[in-house]
């Protein structure tokens, strides 16, 4: 597969060698204004070779060598004729020309459009007018790849990155330090320990467009270190349309095979069923010798027996969606609407080597002794429905109403089997979890936009929305299933003298989250007699208010022997020598001679949270001469943040802080092609309600412990970036960026300083960490490089970063000694490289795509000095290939694999603690295959 792609590149750029050719170039404008005449065009008569004058009025044409008639036409404009034009072989003919306007007269023409902004030129045009520092991806661009989430799709744009195939990662700034925000509002998230939106809950049929904002303004969310995220969903109509699509996939070591594992019968519409669910009538805590037995016992009898899975044959996956998009008028309004309904079911089965070491050495081989050594088979089975339902309401020309709705339900069945040895204890084991969730997300959001007086200098833009989160995890049963090592003899069901996360476990969480948004801002733009839209002087004054209330209700039990267990010795002992299965059976439960249930619940696992946001902001724009743009302002925040746990004898967690954001952004224009930006900002990032509740969560998946601190405080960053940026065509860009931010207070999850060797995560403050890096991206055609028609429909897409953080800890009593001080921060890549070839034939409609994806080492936990060993994700090189062809008016079929080269997921600890893996690689942590993925898919438009 190298050989091929190196021979593929190597033929292209042969081919570029060897095309001799002569150049056209030079300036069209108009006659009367003397400015560029922007959508004329340049055509060499005779021929279908052409091309578009740019906003500068340039323009430039590759051609064989020869004597043409060069024409320059433009609607409402006289044609232009220069017969006997010479081009030779390698060098430049100037041809410039001024354009007249046409004496014929024209009829009235009343012209109703929508600005498409999904096209690949209009995403460069805003990039190119934007006030930032900003990257993208647009709709165009998308559908030429087989991303089918928007988590696929944002991993494209320079700089970012994807964490868990779920989590952003922008410059190496894991997901807490980035916003993420759905069209103009902030999205919710339904993760308990993370602050980050979902983004493979977003199918990629219904972007329109992905804008990553780099640098700050007083516009934009004061909340972030990397970069605010903005998702646009469609809602822009041109035409009646009805499209539907459907789409199967094979994923090698999943598909078909015959010991697919589920934890029960999953809801085929992404939510519980309702019979996994804590049992009714519950007592608020069940202690066995305090709690009635007669209420335990009812307690026992409504708790399910899984305990072990299903097991079945994988189908392929599933996806399918339906598009439907209309126009009409009312009166004299304008409505659009965009509907989008997807559905999908996937699988995905695969093997985890997974190794812990201790920090004493091994006499046998100098190395630190290993822990335990364990082989997880993980399945998850994950089952989607999603619904997008936009409107648009065109009033007039001067008022616009926007609704938009999104609902996404999303429910994962996840089983994990794990075997292997505890070499610290000399134990087998043979273990399940067994772990079901769902989410539900709805956002809906009403803006208008309104632009006041005949003249328009003034424009308003308000929204208001509202989201809702609801997390169910109905049952999450685990337990430990032991003998000695070498012993031919069966697994015993581990049975704990106390309720507890690991041992014959069920673990129920409830979590619900409302958030209320509201936002404005009035702009008004200043103009003089030579201003044009271009160098308009602009103030904006606007506000944003949030309020968001979280409930979180977890409890988990153990089951327990009873006090009168061993009274008669033979039968206790045949009960706990059963297999899991039987174990549990109902015949076996009482609360005074069987199993009977410990809840291991303490009040700080449930907690209830607010937050409230309110900010304001003045900002303005202006234009210090013709080449030289200044826009910033302030923007101040205050945030309360409250949280209160179930202990009445803690005191609750609240932090109170007004923050002023200034931000400064500069554009110096070169020519209509070139340009400069210097940006600096400051923004903050705020402690998450998970990160400040004080309670343990068991996750089996890693076998970590993850507790919170409530000494968390806000943290400050300073942001500066210089980026120069170079436009060749409207559909081309070449951009080099640097930037540099500094952190005081910077919020970094690391391990616990605690006995024994359990793993355990918490957060902290760092006392200070900076993040430095160099950006490149290139979006490049062949169109005006080669004379070839093949070669003409390449175009290439490079971008690629270069990163170093540093962080060190306050010096304290829990860290002298104990934490790691001058490392990277957690989840940052030193480098990461995107790459794309995309072939497209519109006159044969076939599309054809490879794509390059890599990201450098990158720490997944951080250790410490004493206990445990930090954790370096490896480098992981994927290739992915994709093809589209078209059949007539209606018909697309689609095929492609991903991730070709499967490469193996590979963790390493690092036992020398320099923050890297060498060749000779550290102990492994975990060591897997995600499997290759192969679809094939039709679209039909009606």
């Amino acid at each position: 597969m190298q050989r091929t792609l190196i021979l593929f590149f190597l033929l292209i750029t042969s081919s570029l060698a060897w095309a001799q050719q002569a150049t056209l170039s030079g300036t069209i404008r108009d006659k009367k204004t003397g400015e560029g005449a922007i959508g004329a065009t340049v055509i060499i008569t005779g021929t279908t070779q052409a091309a578009p004058v740019e906003l500068d009025g340039t323009y430039r044409l590759l051609a064989a060598p020869g004597t043409y008639t060069i024409s320059v036409q433009s609607i409402g404009y006289k044609p232009l004729t220069f017969p006997g034009t010479v081009l030779r072989e390698g060098q430049t003919t100037t041809l410039n020309g001024s354009l007249e306007e046409s004496s014929q007269s024209l009829g009235e023409v009343v012209v109703t459009g929508q600005k498409q902004t999904g096209t690949e030129v209009a995403l460069l045009q805003d990039l190119k007018k934007s006030e930032v520092v900003v990257s993208g991806m647009s709709s165009d661009q998308i559908v030429k790849t087989l991303d089918r989430d928007a988590a696929e799709v944002v991993k494209r744009i320079p700089g970012v990155t994807i964490q868990n195939n779920t989590f952003v990662v922008v410059r190496g700034l894991s997901e807490r330090y980035n916003t993420v925000m759905l069209n103009d509002a902030i999205t919710p998230s339904a993760e308990v320990d993370t602050r980050s939106f979902s983004f493979d809950i977003l199918p990629s049929s219904v972007i329109d467009r992905i804008l990553v904002f780099k640098s700050g303004s007083p516009e934009l969310p004061g909340e972030f270190g990397g970069g605010v995220v903005k998702v646009y969903t469609k809602n822009s109509v041109l035409d009646n349309t009805t499209s539907f699509s459907v789409s199967s996939s094979y994923r090698s070591g999943t598909t078909f095979r015959n010991d697919y594992l589920t934890s029960g019968t999953p809801g085929w519409l992404g939510y519980d069923k309702g019979n996994r669910g804590l049992p009714s009538g519950i007592p608020g805590q069940i202690t066995p010798g305090t709690t009635p037995n007669n209420e335990i016992g009812n307690t026992l009898r409504q708790i399910n027996n899984r305990w072990l899975p299903n097991v079945g044959t994988a189908a392929p996956d599933l996806r399918a969606s339906l598009g439907l998009t209309r126009r009409f008028e009312v009166g004299n309004t304008y409505f659009s609407n965009v509907t989008s309904l997807s559905y999908s079911n996937t699988h995905q089965q695969y093997n985890i080597e997974r190794n812990r070491y201790l920090i004493e050495v091994d006499p046998a081989t100098g190395q630190p002794a290993a822990q335990y050594k364990y082989n997880d088979e993980r399945a998850v089975t994950g089952t989607r429905l999603g619904v997008i339902h936009n409107w648009q309401a065109r009033i007039n020309d001067n008022n616009r109403l926007e609704f938009r709705n999104f609902l996404n339900q999303y429910g994962t069945d996840e089983v994990v089997h794990r075997t292997g040895e505890e070499l610290s204890d000399g134990q087998e084991r043979d273990d399940y979890a067994l772990h079901y969730q769902s989410r539900t997300i709805y956002s809906g959001q009403l803006q208008g936009f309104h632009d006041l007086g005949a003249a328009k200098r003034s424009t308003i833009t308000w929204l208001g929305g509202y989201n809702y989160v609801y997390r169910n995890e109905p049952d999450y049963s685990r337990y430990r299933n032991v003998r000695a090592t070498g012993l031919d003899r069966p697994f015993a069901v581990n049975i704990p003298n106390g309720g507890n996360p690991f041992d014959a476990s069920r673990f129920y969480s409830d979590l619900r989250e409302n958030t209320y948004t509201a936002s404005g801002q009035w702009e008004r733009r200043f103009t003089g007699r030579d201003t044009t839209k271009a160098n308009e002087f602009k103030l904006r004054i606007g506000f944003y208010a949030e309020q968001k209330d979280r409930d979180l209700q977890n409890r988990y039990f153990s089951f327990i022997r009873g006090n009168d267990f061993f009274k008669d010795r033979t039968r206790a002992n045949r009960l706990s020598l059963l297999p899991i299965d039987q174990i549990f059976a109902p015949e076996n439960l009482d609360p005074l001679t069987g199993f009977t249930l410990a809840e291991g619940t303490s009040p700080e696992d449930r907690y209830n949270a607010e937050n409230t946001l309110l900010a304001g902001y003045v900002g303005v724009v202006a234009p210090l001469t013709d080449k030289l743009n200044l826009s910033g302002g302030v923007r101040v925040e205050y945030n309360r943040k409250f949280l209160r746990d179930g202990n009445p004898s803690r005191e609750p967690y609240e932090e109170k802080r007004t923050i002023p954001m200034p931000s400064l952004n500069l554009t110096y224009n070169f020519t209509q092609r070139s340009l400069l930006r210097l940006a600096g900002s400051v923004t903050v990032n705020r402690p998450e309600f998970r990160e400040v509740a004080e309670y343990d969560y068991f996750d089996f998946t890693t076998n970590a412990i993850i507790r919170g601190d409530q000494n968390l405080k806000t943290a400050t960053i300073y942001n500066g970036d210089l980026r120069y940026e170079f436009y060749p065509s409207r559909s081309e860009m070449i951009s080099f960026a640097v930037f540099y931010k500094h952190f005081d207070q910077a919020i970094e999850q690391v391990t616990r300083q605690v006995s024994g060797s359990q793993l355990y995560l918490t957060y902290t403050n760092a006392d200070r960490a900076y993040d430095v890096g160099a950006e490149l991206e290139v979006r490049k055609s062949l169109i005006d490089i080669s004379q070839s028609r093949v070669l003409q429909r390449f175009s290439m897409v490079l971008n690629a970063s270069l990163i170093r953080s540093r962080v060190n800890l306050a010096e304290t009593d829990e860290t002298v000694g104990f934490a790691l001080f001058d490392r990277p921060l957690q989840g940052q890549s030193p480098y990461v490289v995107n790459a794309g070839v995309f072939y497209q034939d519109d006159d044969h409609k076939w599309q054809v795509s490879a794509q390059y994806n890599v990201i450098g080492q990158r720490i997944a936990f951080v250790g410490d000095q004493r206990q445990n060993y930090s954790v370096i994700e490896m480098p992981r090189n994927i290739i992915d290939l994709s093809v589209t062809k078209g059949f007539g008016k209606h018909l697309q079929l689609r095929a492609g694999i991903q991730d070709i080269i499967n490469q193996s997921v590979r963790q390493y600890y690092d036992f020398d603690r320099n923050g890297k893996i060498s060749k000779n690689e550290d102990g492994p942590f975990a060591r897997y295959k995600l499997g290759n993925y192969s679809t094939l898919g039709l679209t039909y438009q009606f």
